[in-house]
């Protein structure tokens, strides 16, 4: 068969080498929305041009349709020699994470896509206030250790929590978000750890949705959008301000694109591609529409030069930055999904601790499953009618295991989500926390606990105290206790 050169590629920790252009097929769950599945011959036919013409690796979800399935098609018909990557991700409802349930999730990626390991499993957890991620992710890693997992990835993180999943000892390749000219959290914070860890990151919408187009430019704002990826990234250009905004952006890209001869998109793919942290971009492979294989191999052909950097920096400054850290989009409104919020993804996402009434008082105590609640007789938190009070929190993970042994920042980042957590299970929510208190064992440690406070509590600004404390007992750095008084919009939601 008749095949085009091999693209560039990029190397990761774990020594996966892949292309720096990944096909996606998350629209595989748009086309099959309808309930009509895509037949695996044809999807798979529809991959092998895709994998002629040089795009040899390709990105799905356990709930992108039967992408898993179609992908299966494709492998299969490589019986000796290199076969085409197959990247996926496990995206588990909140829960309990056994190491049952996690060798079932893993299994099922195999069985469907017919191979005896993942070349990249990816990692993708809903709500940090559920401490099960973890717990997930060293499940995994003994999988990778077996062999059934290649290299381990995760989606959406923010920088906080890759750091703590670092700190705690998971061996993380890479890190897929959400990366384009219109979104640019990914080059803060997110970027300078991949710089310092050696983690990469897979950048998807960095076409954003096919906005970034040429067909787009000098048109009226579309008002009438049917398909999710559309639906999705419009948000996207709303919440970045607003269609005017994003046709100067776009006239910018197009005058780019045309002194290098190349098409706006291009000029749009190659500034992420450029980005240091970025080892691939995933461009949408819409199985029986358009497929774009010459063009997007025009992103090669040039690169961007200082002028044309400083023209686009020019336009970024007019945008307004898009909300939150990586991942926010799918954990805290405003919910930049096709639906716009997550009801497309799962149920519910249940509260991580229990809470039950306490019997010398009106209120609720919760409990976090610490073996010393019992031992010492205290409760994680206690909520005496509107007001909720939390013990001091260490990053003790499940009965008695300490989180990210001599890291402050990573632990503090653990504890925070714990008190989040328990705040949540007493009727509350974050926004309610009016007092924090921080003990931290060592004085060198104040600014990184202090950036982890910041970043939950950034726009609450609670009253605060922070205490070198000293000798705080075992691994742990730091503890925190924090006070919330719920208000009459968090009581009727609770």
């Amino acid at each position: 068969m008749m095949t085009s050169p091999a693209l560039p590629t990029a190397t990761l920790n774990s020594g996966l080498t892949l292309p720096r252009i990944v096909c996606g097929l998350w629209q595989v769950a748009d086309i099959e929305r309808s309930g009509t599945a895509i037949d695996p011959k044809v999807g798979g036919d529809a991959l092998q041009a895709y994998a002629n013409a040089g795009f040899t690796a390709f990105d799905m979800a356990d709930h992108y349709g039967t992408a898993e399935l179609i992908t299966a098609n494709l492998l299969h018909r490589y019986s000796s020699g290199a076969r085409p990557l197959a990247f996926t991700k496990w995206c588990p409802e909140p829960g309990a994470m056994t190491a049952e349930t996690v060798r079932a999730g893993v299994q099922e990626r195999l069985t469907r896509l017919g191979v005896s390991r993942v070349d990249l499993l990816q990692f993708h957890w809903w709500s940090f206030e559920h401490p099960a991620w973890l717990d997930a992710l060293h499940e995994i890693r003994k999988l990778k250790d077996e062999g059934l997992v290649g290299a381990i990835g995760v989606t959406n993180f923010d920088a906080a929590h890759l750091a703590l999943a670092l700190a705690d000892g998971i061996p993380i390749a890479s890190n897929q978000v959400s990366f384009s000219v219109v979104d640019r959290r990914a080059r803060g914070e997110l970027s300078a750890l991949c710089a310092q860890s050696g983690v990469k990151l897979l950048a998807y919408g960095t076409l954003n949705g096919g906005f970034l187009s040429e067909k787009w430019l000098g048109q009226p704002e579309p008002t009438d959008i049917h398909d999710w990826s559309k639906s999705k990234y419009k948000r996207f250009i709303d919440a970045a301000g607003g269609w005017r905004v994003y046709q100067d952006l776009l006239t910018t890209l197009g005058r780019i694109a045309r002194v290098h001869g190349v098409s706006l998109p291009n000029v749009a793919t190659r500034w992420v591609l450029e980005q240091p942290a970025v080892a691939a971009i995933i461009i949408g492979a819409r199985i029986g529409e358009n497929v774009h294989h010459e063009n997007n191999r025009h992103v090669f052909d040039f690169t961007l030069t200082r002028d044309d950097h400083a023209a686009l920096e020019e336009v970024f400054a007019r945008m307004t930055p898009i909300p939150g850290d990586c991942g926010d989009e799918y954990r805290k409104p405003p919910f930049l999904t096709a639906s716009g919020d997550l009801s497309h993804h799962l149920n519910s996402i249940p509260s991580a601790y229990a809470s039950m009434p306490t019997q010398h008082r009106e209120g609720l105590r919760v409990s976090s499953g610490s073996q010393w609640e019992p031992i010492a007789g205290y409760s994680r938190a206690v909520r005496v009618r509107d007001t909720i009070y939390v013990s001091g929190t260490t990053a003790t993970h499940g009965n008695n295991r300490c989180v990210a042994p001599g890291n402050a920042g990573a632990q503090a980042t653990y504890v925070l989500d714990k008190i989040a957590a328990s705040i949540s299970a007493a009727g509350g929510r974050t926004e309610d926390v009016i007092r924090t208190r921080v003990f931290l064992r060592r004085e060198e440690d104040c600014e990184a606990v202090s950036r982890a406070h910041g970043r939950m509590f950034g726009r609450i600004m609670p009253a605060n105290t922070l205490l070198v404390a000293g000798g705080l007992i075992g691994d742990y750095e730091v503890e925190i206790e924090a006070e919330a008084v719920v208000d009459s919009s968090s009581a009727s939601q609770s």
